[in-house]
């Protein structure tokens, strides 16, 4: 378990790093998942200007929270106003990217519990995510922290329609 993990809110001078890490960890998730024509499309540059544009123009309803060890992003967690119906208004987590070189030592965990923390402060009493049909080490990570399979929907994506298992915890103390 790593305890010196700082969670704190991203800045835009973090957009350059969160892209960085952002593109090797979807790539890494996604390699066996997404076509071959999204991983060019989706690359760095793209990634940068999406971040850029939530922090220059946050809305009320989103909180973008980065885990640091010492001076380096290891992890990025982002939440929103449920963006499908299937959500049924919970509060949604929209990412959660982990540095693929050092998972299983708490981050994720630290993340979704400083994420639940954030939402239940907005007002939500539960959240919700969607994951990708397929990516097994994160729905098996989603169940050992108590997420239980509620529904399923397609994620439109900026190219990628991928289907999504959603997984939802009623009750935030459980990640509290």
């Amino acid at each position: 378990m790593t305890t010196d993990i700082v969670i704190r809110p991203a800045v835009i001078d973090d957009v350059a790093e969160m892209a960085r890490l952002h593109r090797a960890v979807w790539c890494d998730t996604y390699r066996d998942l997404a076509p071959a024509d999204v991983f060019r499309a989706l690359d760095e540059d793209y990634r940068r200007a999406r971040w850029a544009d939530m922090l220059a123009n946050p809305r009320k309803d989103q909180r973008v929270l980065l885990a640091l060890q010492g001076q380096r992003l290891v992890g990025i967690g982002a939440i929103a106003a449920p963006s499908e119906p299937a959500f049924e208004g919970r509060g949604e987590v929209k990412s959660l990217y982990v540095d693929s070189s050092i998972k299983r030592q708490g981050i994720g965990r630290k993340l979704m519990r400083e994420m639940a923390c954030e939402l239940a402060a907005m007002g939500y009493s539960a959240l919700g995510l969607g994951v990708v049909v397929g990516n097994e080490p994160a729905i098996a990570f989603y169940r050992a922290i108590g997420g239980q399979l509620v529904g399923r929907y397609i994620d439109p994506g900026p190219l990628w329609r991928s289907d999504n298992l959603i997984l939802a915890w009623d009750d935030l103390s459980l990640l509290i």
